[in-house]
């Protein structure tokens, strides 16, 4: 029996071995022109005690600013998105929401500033594993610390800063960036004039989690990915591909499936391999294919786990601001002012340095919320008080197996509960499952638009 799944990828292996200059490069490795890069030169705590001597982020922008730089709009991308998020004359290729942003668009260029980034911890010109470490000149890899939503929304607010915009018109985001247009809102509320949150949630859950676990895991057992050390190596593409392909079942729905391939196979007269031989197992391959050398598998370690950390609730909340409390003397101290150094740290003094139920007012923080559905849930919206009085659209897709609309619910509940009058909440009723934001032109534009351009 032939395994052409298997011979496949040994090729790839064998021709990284053989020629690094004519082998299958990763397009990470290569980012495409065509972004403006925000520096920041100073010292950058993260929550999890680690500190980024300096950092870039990747942007790009569409629609003029005006004169009192009220107009401007943040969009927050998705796990593995560039800041490309519409073709321009630097770039003119289609961006990943191409059809959403333009004149008369559902983000309408004619009246809005449009800013998009690569988040930090990712792999498309803005600073993550990939990327040279100022200390030695190698690539951080695993050395990289641990970041999380909210350090990616606060660089995100550095460059801002750096621009003179002191608020947004709008925080808005689908899927990871759903989050991050709510942790915008919580950590700057004075600074975000309405909020969009599509197919996203106010916390990761088990599920999504497990989901995320299982791709990490995928990656990890490549031997290839070295435990983060394989630049300039044979990067780990096999685990890169499984992973891509377990996500992609979270991504799309069964419905649509069943339309789209139901039971076919590909070749249906000749024996059934044991490689791709069903529809549905050669998209799954393909789509694997298309994203393995896409992006940097310690980019999907890395922003992938900050997913699942995400938690809006007042408890969290606090448990951050009291680890970085203590890690801020750290930093004006002097210790940990390198990401390595930081994260090279023993694990008996990284537990020191960002105590988790150590301190007695953690202890009794923690004590404070019984493990039971409404205590979870009333402490999710003390949490999400902060944002009572800001304009919020949350949308979710009723065929998402990866963030279920019953999340989107209960973001847009909690924040009714705290008096915010201005929630508008759909469920749409799409077979594409959560990928739908980046499908459902007209349902998902018509909804952005309105919460955009409603009078107030």
């Amino acid at each position: 029996m032939a395994f052409p799944c298997v011979d496949q990828l040994e090729q790839r292996t064998q021709k990284f071995l053989q020629s690094f200059d004519g082998g299958p490069e990763p397009s990470y490795n290569n980012p495409v022109s065509g972004y403006s890069l925000y520096k920041h030169d100073e010292p950058f705590l993260l929550d999890h005690g680690g500190i980024l001597s300096k950092f870039e982020i990747a942007y790009e922008s569409w629609g003029e600013l005006n004169a009192d730089k009220s107009n401007v709009i943040l969009l927050h991308t998705g796990l593995s998105a560039s800041s490309h998020a519409k073709s321009h004359p630097a770039n003119p290729a289609p961006g990943w929401w191409e059809k959403f942003i333009g004149p008369g668009l559902a983000i309408d260029t004619n009246r809005f500033h449009v800013i998009c980034t690569n988040v930090i911890g990712g792999c498309y010109g803005s600073t993550g594993p990939s990327s040279i470490d100022p200390k030695d000149g190698k690539p951080y890899a695993t050395r990289f610390p641990i970041v999380t939503i909210f350090d990616m929304v606060r660089a995100q607010f550095e460059m801002l800063n750096s621009m003179g915009i002191t608020k947004l018109y709008a925080s808005v985001g689908a899927s990871m960036g759903g989050m991050q247009s709510l942790a915008a809102a919580l950590l700057f509320s004075d600074r975000v004039g309405r909020i969009i949150s599509i197919s996203a949630a106010a916390r990761s859950h088990p599920y999504s989690i497990a989901l995320r676990f299982t791709q990490r895991q995928a990656l990890m057992t490549d031997p290839n990915w070295n435990k983060g050390f394989y630049y300039d190596k044979v990067p780990p593409h096999s685990g890169m591909k499984l992973a891509r392909e377990i996500a992609t079942i979270s991504y799309r729905s069964g419905p649509e499936w069943e339309q789209r391939f139901g039971r076919k196979r590909s070749q249906p007269l000749t024996t059934p391999s044991l490689c791709a031989d069903f529809l549905i197992e050669t998209y799954l391959d393909h789509q694997g294919e298309r994203f393995c050398l896409q992006y940097d598998p310690n980019s999907l370690l890395y922003v992938s786990k900050a997913m699942d950390m995400f938690d809006l609730s007042a408890s969290g909340a606090a448990q951050t601001a009291l680890r970085r409390a203590r890690n801020l003397v750290r930093l004006q101290e002097g210790k940990g002012s390198s990401a390595p150094e930081n994260a090279a740290t023993p694990p008996e003094e990284q537990a020191a340095a960002c105590p988790t139920g150590v301190t007695p007012s953690e202890v009794e923080l923690r004590a404070n919320i019984p493990d039971d559905p409404k205590a979870q849930l009333d402490d999710l919206k003390e949490g999400l008080s902060k944002i009572k009085d800001i304009p919020t659209l949350v949308l979710g897709i009723q065929s998402d197996i990866l963030f279920p609309v019953w999340q989107q619910k209960e973001v847009a509940d909690c924040l009714r509960s705290t008096g915010n009058k201005n929630v508008t909440y759909y469920e749409l009723d799409s077979m594409y499952g959560h990928d739908a934001f980046l499908l459902e032109v007209i349902n998902v534009g018509s909804a952005v638009k309105g919460h955009l351009e409603l009078k107030e």
